[in-house]
């Protein structure tokens, strides 16, 4: 009967695991027949369909296809949309970007409104790689659509006004929503501010806040609007701060001061940025999901004075299945810390004296959890060793979860608990589960402590602890507590901490397996009570073992590149003019034949020929080159339009304009040029108080200049009298594949342009030689009607 019992509560536990993945998302998408005041996935999934039929990227065709459905959309909805133009300059680490936003805007009026709600997305897609952007952010731009849709056809009127804003150029910068923040009349009014993003195509979407100040009206307004699957903890916000991302909200918060929420989903991050972001491999109720946020929410906000979004307090925040959503304030961290740190001792002193717990079990409880944490790791370590080995092709991923990293993440948490089962069983007696559940205990109060101090925002993992005490209490009160109790007792450690165990290798790549095992011992720890009292332990290791390496062999199986599971690759033709030598390029660490067959078997190094990368999100670098026969393109037109000392300074514009379809340009001068003043399309780069001649620059990047069809860059520097300024030109075209000119073979199936990094393009890279170049002063009110037709293309 006893057996009967572990066996039926060790399934407990199991269901338990289960449906704290399964609480986090609806159980499939909405279909287009609910009512109209409902969000519809499937209507929805339609609008997604045009949005990404094709890549639309800043400057491509389908990027302006995209900009005039989304509009067409909005004015069936009775607003009347607007496109907000203009250029944002922005800088990082001293290099400059530059682009020309299209934002489109909206707004409907409400009944009494002194402050605005902004609903936001973006929706270019990432260069580069041709991401069709459905999910990032095509999923966003539609959420809004369909919930708009949904809203307008009920009976409720909005107190406040609804700003729409799909934003621009976010993957090139964020420059869209700096173009909003710093010069749209409607930022100045905006109260709180909803942004939908994605980070893959799958997974349930994270509420995370943020705010200049705390969090604390934030929260209860969330909660008050009664979202129907919140996943959304305080810790999450703390973990993307950690995180190479920012969002458009993020430039809200930092330059408008305007409070808000994002969400967004992570799952198959291996899809993100890439041709794989199709509408084909969104998961519908991850959609549904994003929707279930959105139209409780514009209810409530649209309602609401949203001016007294801001406060100074903060709000401990955590979702579970049987608690939905809960919050309390910063304030009760450290009495719940004392509380708990003194029943601890209380009931310990409490299980000493009646005898029910021993010192020498106790020592071997710590031992066995702390085997339980180092045997594991040591595993894993080993296994971290041999995996380049075992696939050198995952190397050419990068920082990203995976293909198959969910069956990695199965097999080593089941390795783990096998691991704790087998060494409980060799150190712990199940008539001594007291004892041997202080050591977890104590670790957890501990870690408590820490998070109080250092992480305030992980504060709830507190709670598990204290329902943990109550188990404690039974174990140290009565001879045998009831294991159907216990199971009670120890669900919300499984609701709150197993997603967890999950989230971060999926949010922080492979690197964070680790903090999945460290997790999944703390977590068996709690649940001492009811496992700490099974008498098959034995058998429970060995069964573990035998399913972990029955997992490690599907995951293995499933480590090869197929066309549902690509290999990025890359390849660019570079020409550098002055040596009138071309190479071809490519970041792979491993090239496949594709590569190869332009590289050959035995490329060389690229630093050898290039001496920059073309830059990405994650540092890449060129790896290997090899000679390219030379191709004639027309370069772009550079012209002086001024050269004239001002004072002390040289004062020098040019007008360069591309002669071919170019979408990208790149200015580079030495570092340590002394530069008094720079000027991109008449937007002045203008450094902080602490910066004296734009020294803070870390490299040679000047700037980055995404062009719009037709586009042209006006630079003006001024630099002091008789320094003659280093100056390269790099035109960077994404039509390699597409070009006739380079007759480049179609990729096999198995393998996908790289995301994060320039790929399938062709680099032109020149020097500016002012002296060579002839001063022609322009004529008319702007260089752009300049006649080309007259100057030297070369």
């Amino acid at each position: 009967m006893k057996r009967l019992k572990h066996l039926l509560s060790l399934l407990i536990l199991i269901a338990f695991a289960w449906w704290s993945f399964k609480s986090l998302l609806p159980s499939e998408g909405s279909s287009a027949n609910v009512s109209l005041t409902q969000f519809s996935t499937e209507r929805a999934m339609r609008q997604l369909r045009e949005i990404s039929s094709e890549p639309h990227y800043v400057g491509s065709k389908a990027h302006k296809d995209v900009r005039d459905y989304i509009i067409s959309e909005l004015t069936k909805l009775g607003l009347q949309p607007q496109i907000q133009e203009g250029f944002v300059l922005d800088s990082w680490g001293g290099a400059n970007t530059l682009v020309k936003a299209q934002n489109i805007v909206a707004r409907f009026k409400g009944t009494s409104s002194s402050k605005s709600l902004l609903l936001m997305s973006h929706y270019d897609s990432a260069p580069h790689s041709k991401s069709y952007g459905a999910s990032d952010a095509g999923s966003g731009v539609v959420t809004i659509l369909e919930t708009l849709r949904a809203y307008f056809s009920g009976d409720e009127k909005p107190a406040n006004d609804i700003i729409v804003l799909f934003t621009d150029a976010e993957e090139l910068g964020l420059d869209g929503a700096s173009l909003f923040v710093r010069e749209h009349p409607w930022a100045k009014n905006v109260g709180v501010a909803l942004n939908f993003e994605a980070r893959g195509s799958s997974g349930p979407s994270n509420m995370i806040v943020e705010t200049n100040g705390g969090n604390a009206q934030l929260i209860q307004a969330f909660h008050e609007a009664e979202v129907e699957f919140p996943v959304a903890t305080s810790l999450m916000y703390s973990i993307y701060k950690m995180l190479p991302n920012d969002t458009d909200s993020t430039v809200l918060r930092e330059e408008g001061d305007i409070p808000g929420f994002f969400f967004a989903f992570i799952d198959s991050h291996f899809n993100y940025h890439t041709v794989n972001d199709r509408v084909e491999n969104l998961d519908p109720r991850t959609l549904e999901h994003q929707g279930s946020y959105l139209l409780p929410l514009v209810k409530y906000f649209s309602q609401i004075d949203l001016s007294q979004m801001k406060t100074t307090k903060d709000d401990v925040y955590f979702d579970a299945p049987l608690f939905t959503f809960v919050s309390y304030p910063f304030s009760w961290i450290w009495p719940m810390v004392a509380i708990t740190v003194i029943l601890f001792l209380f009931l310990t002193f409490i299980g000493v004296r009646n005898k029910r717990l021993r010192f020498g079990y106790i020592g071997r409880g710590f031992l066995a959890l702390l085997l339980s944490l180092l045997a594991p790791l040591f595993l894993m370590q080993l296994f971290s060793w041999i995996w380049p080995s075992l696939y050198p092709q995952y190397e050419d991923m990068l920082p990203v979860f995976i293909y198959n990293g969910h069956w990695y993440t199965i097999a080593f948490v089941v390795m783990t608990l096998s691991i704790c089962f087998g060494l409980y069983k060799y150190f712990c007696k199940s008539d001594q589960t007291a004892s041997a559940f202080v050591a977890p205990l104590f670790f957890w109060i501990l870690i408590n402590i820490l998070i109080a101090i250092f992480l305030k925002g992980a504060a709830y993992f507190i709670v598990p602890v204290m329902f943990g005490l109550v188990s404690y209490y039974a174990l140290v009160s009565q001879k045998k507590p009831n294991i159907f109790l216990m199971l009670f007792l120890c669900a919300p450690a499984i609701f709150i901490f197993a997603p967890l165990i999950q989230f971060f290798p999926v949010g922080l790549g492979p690197e964070a397996y680790w903090i999945s095992i460290v997790f999944t011992v703390l977590l068996f720890g709690l649940l001492l009570p009811v496992v700490g009292r099974y008498k098959s332990k034995n058998m429970l290791s060995y069964v573990g073992f035998a399913i972990t390496l029955i997992l490690l062999g599907i995951a293995h199986g499933k480590s090869d590149y197929t066309p549902e599971r690509q290999k990025p690759n890359s390849l660019v033709y570079y020409i550098q003019n002055e040596s009138k030598k071309a190479y071809w390029l490519t970041y792979d660490t491993h090239p496949d034949p594709w590569v190869k067959k332009y590289l050959g078997d035995t490329p060389e190094k690229a630093s050898k020929y290039v001496k920059n990368s073309s830059g990405s999100k994650y540092n890449s670098s060129f790896q290997y080159a090899n000679e390219a026969p030379m191709v004639a393109l027309e370069n772009a037109t550079i012209i002086k339009t001024k050269d004239q000392l001002v004072g002390e300074n040289r004062e020098v514009t040019l007008l360069i304009t591309p002669q071919r379809s170019v979408n990208r340009l790149r200015l580079f001068s030495n570092v340590n040029t002394p530069f008094r003043k720079l000027i991109f399309n008449q937007k002045e780069y203008k450094p902080d108080s602490t910066e004296t001649l734009f020294k803070k620059r870390r490299n040679n990047d000047l700037l980055g200049y995404y062009l719009g069809d037709g586009e042209e860059l006006e630079f003006t520097f001024a630099v002091p009298a008789g320094i003659n300024p280093e100056l390269r030109l790099r035109e960077y075209s994404f039509d390699l594949l597409e070009n006739p000119v380079f007759r480049v073979s179609d990729r096999p199936d198995f393998t996908m342009p790289a995301p994060f990094v320039t790929t399938d393009a062709v680099i032109v890279d020149r020097e500016i030689n002012l002296d060579l170049l002839t001063l022609i002063e322009p004529k008319k009110d702007s260089v752009s009607d300049i006649d080309l037709s007259q100057i030297n293309l070369e």
